[in-house]
């Protein structure tokens, strides 16, 4: 199964910037919507934004302006910028792949996450 791996979490001062990024271990990464989740601590994990395969973005209301989710099909990697962050974006942060209905061989995959943390 395809393996995900997070980086570029950290500690950022409100207002800051941090960029993260999501590499993917095979390609079926290219045919599959890529999402970023994030819980915070005594949280439920929630959607952040999603790309599909067509590059079409969609973001929750919060992050809208701030972040943008990208992809690089050719190194397998996702991406999500981020932008204006405030203490309520500290969280950890996931990636996941969901694969095409069609490609019965392959389920969907989690990273393992990495951190943001937004403090003065």
């Amino acid at each position: 199964q395809v393996q995900l791996v997070e980086s570029g979490g950290g500690l950022v001062q409100p207002g800051g910037s941090l960029k993260l990024s999501c590499a993917a271990s095979e390609p079926i990464f290219s045919l599959s919507t890529m999402a970023w989740y994030r819980q915070a601590p005594g949280k439920q994990r929630d959607f952040v934004a999603e790309i599909r395969s067509d590059d079409t973005p969609t973001y929750t209301d919060s992050v809208k302006g701030r972040f943008t989710i990208s992809r690089d099909n050719a190194k397998n990697i996702l991406y999500l910028q981020m932008s204006s962050l405030k203490p309520e974006d500290t969280a950890v942060y996931f990636c996941k792949l969901d694969p095409p209905k069609y490609a019965i061989n392959w389920s969907s995959a989690w990273g393992q996450g990495t951190q943001v943390t937004v403090s003065s």
